[in-house]
């Protein structure tokens, strides 16, 4: 989440009187994310989130998005609702942005999870992998592998300001996860940004899981990948096998990994860290400094790939063989 957009009074005045949410008495933008322009909004009738989808978000995507939190709620995964004006449809304009509503979900993005956080976070994933069985709409995952090379070219040259020989790192890398990158293990919905800000926690019980803009069909055992490297790492860089071994566990006691899935966690874990280094890099040299939104450090994820590296079997990551 983060405010790229400002809304002009009049104009939002005018979109808040087509809903049935009674008077707004504040709204107030939200900075934390990187990818849509949030408000935190209260009416008469509750809080809601109110979302302009900046342009990196292809307004097609938005009915698979919308459709699929109403999807997963039908489905016992507890999430934003959105919220239909007078009219009966969920997305609407404002501020020259396609925008919606959506239910306000209670709860605390832990900052630094412990191995209880991991385990829940491991069953919810699972349980979220099953709920998105039958949702009728598609959307191919633009962040997946032939994605990455697209976007690092709209970094090159400028890779190595941030660290030098990043760029020439980056492009090796490129070349080994292309050409291993596996095409034969189950597939179905998946988050692919479930990062501990998107989880939420009431009294250190999960209480749902938000923001669901990067949803896509793709490789379940990659949003595994995702959650192992967003949960199980420690400042330092280095892995603790102690959230990694309850993440999976939990996971595997709803959804079991199959052998396949299994033996390419490795080189998932590898293309996940290099997906959100690449994003984190092109962020960091292209946000405009006047955006009120929170630049993520891509060297972070530099460190987790390295680690990768080095892994040979998902042993490595306390998975049980």
């Amino acid at each position: 989440m983060a405010v790229y957009t400002e809304i002009p009074d009049d104009e939002f005045a005018r979109f808040m009187a087509g809903y049935d949410l009674g008077a707004v008495t504040s709204m107030k933008g939200i900075a934390e994310g990187v990818e849509n322009s949030n408000f935190l909004l209260v009416t008469e009738r509750g809080q809601f989130i109110l979302t302009l989808y900046e342009k990196r978000v292809d307004p097609a995507d938005l009915p698979f998005f919308l459709g699929l939190m109403e999807h997963l709620a039908e489905h016992g995964i507890t999430c934003p609702l959105p919220v239909r004006n007078r009219e009966g449809t969920a997305l609407g304009h404002l501020a020259g942005r396609p925008a919606a509503v959506v239910t306000f979900l209670p709860g605390i993005g832990v900052r630094r999870p412990r191995a209880e956080h991991c385990i829940a976070l491991g069953g919810a994933l699972a349980s979220l992998h099953l709920a998105g069985r039958g949702f009728a709409i598609t959307r191919r995952n633009a962040l997946s592998v032939g994605g990455w090379r697209p976007l690092f070219d709209n970094c090159l040259g400028r890779a190595d300001a941030v660290q030098p020989g990043l760029g020439a790192e980056i492009a090796r890398e490129l070349d080994i996860l292309e050409a291993a990158w596996p095409a034969d293990l189950p597939t179905g919905v998946i988050h692919a940004d479930l990062f501990p800000d998107n989880v939420f926690f009431l009294n250190d019980r999960l209480s749902g899981l938000i923001d669901f803009y990067f949803a896509c069909n793709d490789m379940l055992a990659y949003d595994v990948a995702i959650c192992i490297n967003a949960w199980c790492f420690e400042p330092d860089a280095s892995l603790n096998v102690t959230k990694a071994r309850g993440l999976l566990a939990a996971y595997q006691a709803v959804r079991p990994l199959s052998a396949g899935e299994a033996a390419a966690l490795p080189l998932l874990c590898r293309g996940s860290a290099l997906r959100f280094l690449l994003t984190r890099l092109y962020d960091w040299l292209n946000t405009p400094d006047n955006a009120l939104v929170v630049k993520k450090d891509p060297l972070e994820y530099l460190k987790k790939l390295r680690f990768h590296r080095s892994v040979a079997e998902a042993s490595a990551y306390g998975l049980a063989t």
